[in-house]
């Protein structure tokens, strides 16, 4: 048995030689044919003979075992046979990993190794990546090996390599474990070997890691020069072909970008010189339509007509964003409804929001009931409620928090537009709008209607506080001592102090914003507060007045005024609305971006001022249509209310004044509804009464829909040339054909009109519980004596806000009546712990000093009377 053995042995060394020598062999005449490329060599026969020498091998291989298997074995003894026996150890051996030997890029990972089980029997060393073929150890791990060397042959073959790469100076190889390796991984092999395997088969696998893991390693070792160039190289082409990626991107981002610009801006172009063409298209439409309507004034004024009526606010965007409860504003000229006393007019009102039911009926049931008072010798029943439609924009619902002006929104509301269309079909109508806004000509155009107002651009030049000055000035009247179109800090303390050097007598001086409205953007200052006042005071009554008004004179005046108006102003100027502008610095930023005017206050300590409203007719012709003196709350420079008629200035004197107002606007092509502000008092050095124009609008304002209102209560006719107001007494019995055709008796009346009247506690009460209130305080309006107090309503959310009319036989007695009103509704809602914010107060207060001047002026008419 043993004989059989050794023959194996000897059998397996010499096939292994066979095998190595048709290796070798096959390598020298590759590389022979490499060398010689021209020449063409024949390996076909080499390639057969090897092939049959090898099925030779293989044949005599298989004959052998067959004899070896057939033959009666013998075994030897236990001591004899582990004596002989080859012992093969155990070796704990890694899964293969994903890095492998093979590629020229290779960096091994920080991975753990197996460590061998035990100490190997047949270990060899491998020095500098070369095997000493004729070492001792090596040739017995070979020799007792060799039969299964063919395939240990490979994995040898890779581990050198891999120490070659690293240049590894010692390795010692297990044996076993290269045995054990070279059989597990027989079958992967040609995917490549896994470098952490090869490594845990060495027995100082430890030194050969840190070595084999250290960095830049594998340029020591063989073809490192080459592995070098090929790392270099490929690091280089990979940022040169990222930097050209990056770049690439940067550009195509860049050119994208440029060509959306581009496309937006095209596109932007093409949308504006669209909606150019579109909006002067409008326009030409609008002045067509215009000029057709101050063609036909007169037959429309007598002939039935409807009347559109937008009371829209076209702020600009900046006020309407800023404005709390901008619906409710815009809605205050719901008293329009009131021009279908005119039996002619029917009224579509546009309302900016939703209104209650409560709402509803109330001005339906007010409307109803004057009519039919002033039809009751009639026996035809009054059709005022279908001569009135309330429409709402559908787009209130979706532009709810914008603050949108109501010409807008309509705009954008088709089905709104399309009932309008079908309540005018046929009819002759025309727009009544409020603050002009561009959307003003989209609606009429749509509508096909023209407006009774100055176009959008030409009312927006004229309804500053500097275009009104113009205005003024054109007209030829009396205005305060001012300047305006002022744009910068410098040009403002230069015309201040030559107007303050110029007029010695004004206390007060007051600085308004161009954009700004009702007091909101007016700020003053107290010549007082300056400290070189008394002394150019003393200059000036120490020349006198006429030769004080020579410029060499007043130059050292003016030059200290400017050195200390900066001071001055920053110290003591006060914005009248600290609500709006809580300081100087906020109302001096606003007032040179957007330009303002300097005016002096008129210096009187009695100062009234009044509210007339006219009506600039296409035809050229100017109407008075009311007008009232007005009464302040909080904020003296902003009117919550009025008493009709005025009675501070004489009637012809007014009415010169508001023709001469009237005309300079006609000739600047502005027609429709126009508000006059002016201010008048008593001189003290010549006793002579003083009339100023201060502020113009160009809208309908909300002074002239209470005023609609009081005549529709009423049935009576306001007078401005005469200064009165005319209404008819109803008759008591029934009246005959005789006294139907007679005109009823007129008799003289004065009412206190308060329109911005504010008491946040309102809004605890529901419309019909405060109507309740005020019936059982006696709060109401008699139709037959045609006196008593009558509300408009605004809102039925907030309920902060409402109107209120007071008419009595007598001024006084509609002031009183008005100012205990006041106090009774606000006893009524409120409490000492409640109060509320309201401007009742302050209301009540400046009643009581008008009535106090009322009875003044009574003794002194009476003490001036002859005997």
């Amino acid at each position: 048995m043993s004989g059989t053995f050794k023959n194996g042995d000897e059998l397996g060394a010499v096939f292994i030689k066979v095998q190595d020598d048709l290796t070798q062999l096959k390598c020298n005449l590759e590389k022979i044919a490499a060398r010689e490329k021209d020449k063409k060599l024949d390996f076909e026969a080499l390639d057969s003979a090897i092939r049959k020498t090898e099925r030779n091998i293989r044949k005599h291989a298989e004959d052998y075992l067959k004899t070896v298997t057939e033959r009666l074995l013998v075994l030897p003894s236990i001591e004899d046979f582990h004596k002989r026996t080859v012992q093969i150890p155990k070796c704990k051996i890694m899964e293969p990993q994903n890095l492998a030997i093979g590629t020229d890029d290779f960096m091994p990972q920080n991975l753990p190794v197996a460590v061998p089980a035990n100490i190997s029997k047949y270990p060899f060393t491998i020095i500098k990546g070369n095997i000493d073929p004729m070492a001792a150890d090596f040739c017995h791990f070979k020799h007792s090996f060799s039969f299964w060397w063919s395939s240990v042959e490979y994995a040898l073959e890779a581990l050198v390599k891999l120490l070659r790469e690293y240049a590894v100076p010692l390795a010692k190889v297990s044996g076993e474990g290269l045995v054990k390796f070279a059989h597990v991984w027989d079958n992967g092999w040609r995917k490549g070997v896994p470098v952490i395997s090869l490594l845990s088969i060495l027995e100082n696998w430890d030194e050969v890691q840190g070595l084999v893991l250290r960095p830049g390693q594998r340029f020591k070792g063989e073809g490192g020069i080459e592995a070098a160039a090929i790392h270099i190289q490929s690091c280089w082409r990979r940022h040169v072909a990222r930097t050209a990626y990056l770049r690439h991107c940067r550009r195509k981002w860049a050119a994208g970008t440029i060509a959306i610009s581009w496309l937006m801006r095209t596109q932007m172009r093409r949308v504006r010189k669209a909606l150019q063409a579109r909006r002067f298209r409008q326009l030409e439409n609008c002045r067509s339509r215009a000029q057709h309507l101050a063609t036909n004034w007169k037959h429309i004024q007598s002939s039935k007509r409807t009347i559109i009526h937008i009371p829209s606010l076209g702020y600009s965007q900046s006020h309407r964003v800023n404005l709390r409860g901008f619906d409710v504003l815009q809605n205050i000229q719901i008293n329009r409804l009131c021009e279908i006393r005119d039996e002619n007019v029917d009224v579509i009102y546009v309302c900016p929001h939703h209104l209650g039911e409560d709402i509803l009926h109330y001005y339906t049931s007010l409307l109803k009931s004057t009519m039919d008072e002033a039809d009751t010798c009639t026996t035809e029943v009054s059709s005022c409620v279908r001569r009135f439609v309330i429409l709402i924009p559908e787009a209130v619902d979706y532009f709810s928090n914008y603050n949108m002006c109501l010409s807008t929104l309509l705009k954008y509301s088709p089905r709104t537009l399309k009932r309008i269309r079908n309540l005018i079909c046929g009819k002759t109508a025309y727009i009544v709008g409020g603050v002009a806004h561009v959307d003003d000509l989209a609606v009429a155009d749509e509508l096909g209607v023209p407006i009774l107002g100055p176009e959008p651009t030409t009312a927006q030049i004229y309804s500053t506080k500097s275009g009104g000055r113009r205005i003024f000035t054109g007209a030829e009247i009396d205005v305060p001592p001012g300047q305006g179109d002022i744009n910068s800090l410098n040009q403002l303390h230069e015309i201040l102090a030559e107007l303050m050097t110029q007029n010695f007598e004004v206390q007060r001086w007051l600085f308004k914003i161009d954009s700004e409205y009702s007091g909101r953007g007016t700020a003053y200052c107290d010549v007082c507060h300056l400290s070189c006042y008394k002394w150019a005071l003393q200059e000036y009554h120490r020349y006198g007045p006429e030769l004080f008004s020579t410029k060499w004179i007043q130059e050292p005046v003016l030059l200290r005024y400017l050195d200390e108006i900066p001071e001055w102003l920053a110290c003591y100027a006060r914005p009248a609305k600290a609500y709006c502008y809580p300081n100087w610095a906020c109302f001096l930023k606003t007032f040179l971006r957007q330009g303002g005017v300097v005016e002096a206050y008129p210096p009187s300590d009695s100062v009234t001022c009044l509210t007339v409203d006219l009506l600039l007719e296409p035809g050229g012709e100017v109407t008075m249509l009311s007008c009232g003196d007005q009464l302040h709350g909080s904020c003296q420079l902003e009117s919550v209310g009025s008493t009709v008629p005025q009675t501070s200035v004489h009637p012809e004197t007014l009415y010169s004044v508001c023709m001469q107002v009237g005309q300079a606007c006609l000739q600047r092509l502005i027609v429709g509804y126009v508000s006059v502000d002016l201010v008048t008092f008593f001189n003290h050095s010549t006793m002579e009464q003083k009339v100023w124009a201060i502020d113009l609008d160009l809208t309908y304002s909300g002074h002239l829909a209470m005023t609609q209102m009081l005549l529709m209560i009423t049935g009576g006719m306001l007078n401005c040339r005469a200064g009165s107001l005319e209404v008819p007494m109803p008759r008591r019995e029934k009246c005959d054909e005789q006294q139907s055709t007679a005109k009823p008796p007129l008799v003289n009346r004065y009412a206190v009109i308060g329109s911005h009247l504010f008491h946040s506690n309102l809004s605890m009460l529901y419309h019909h519980v405060f109507f309740k209130m005020c019936k059982t305080h006696g709060i109401k309006f008699n139709m037959k004596r045609k006196q008593g107090t009558a509300f408009a309503l605004y809102d039925n959310s907030e309920r902060c806000n409402i109107g209120m009319i007071t008419v009595s036989e007598d001024l006084q007695g509609a002031l009183v009546t008005f100012a205990q009103n006041l106090s009774v509704i606000h006893q009524e809602i409120s409490s000492s712990k409640i109060q509320g914010e309201t401007n009742f107060k302050e209301l009540i207060k400046d009643i009581e000093d008008v009535l106090q001047m009322t009875v003044q002026n009574k003794l002194q008419a009476m003490t001036d009377k002859p005997a």
